[in-house]
């Protein structure tokens, strides 16, 4: 039987999200799964792009710093990294942050699309 994307968007909804990284990475997942009619492999959610770090950077997600900040961190976060001015830690950039949470984002969809 083969999995709708009503359904499969259901399922994603459904799933408990108890942090803000969560609920960001259900959020990708739900706009993912919009560019797709029923392929759900990496590749068809890469749309030609090599892997999410290219996705992410290529401009194929959100492109600016505070939009990412505000997606996958709590308010708290928010505010310390100055609203996405400060970079999320170290050894990153939104940008990486984001691409993580794709990544994610497509395993979510290939678990309930099964």
């Amino acid at each position: 039987m083969n999995t709708t994307n009503s359904e499969i968007s259901a399922r994603i909804k459904a799933t408990k999200s108890r942090s803000a990284w969560s609920r960001g990475v259900k959020l990708y997942a739900l706009e993912l799964l919009e560019s797709l009619e029923s392929d759900y492999t990496a590749a068809a959610l890469l749309n030609g792009a090599e892997n999410w770090k290219a996705f992410s950077y290529g401009g194929s997600a959100l492109i600016y710093d505070a939009d990412i900040a505000e997606r996958i961190s709590t308010p708290s976060e928010l505010k310390r990294k100055r609203g996405g001015a400060l970079p999320p830690n170290a050894c990153e950039t939104w940008l990486d942050c984001q691409s993580r949470a794709l990544n994610q984002a497509s395993h979510l969809i290939a678990r309930l699309s099964r």
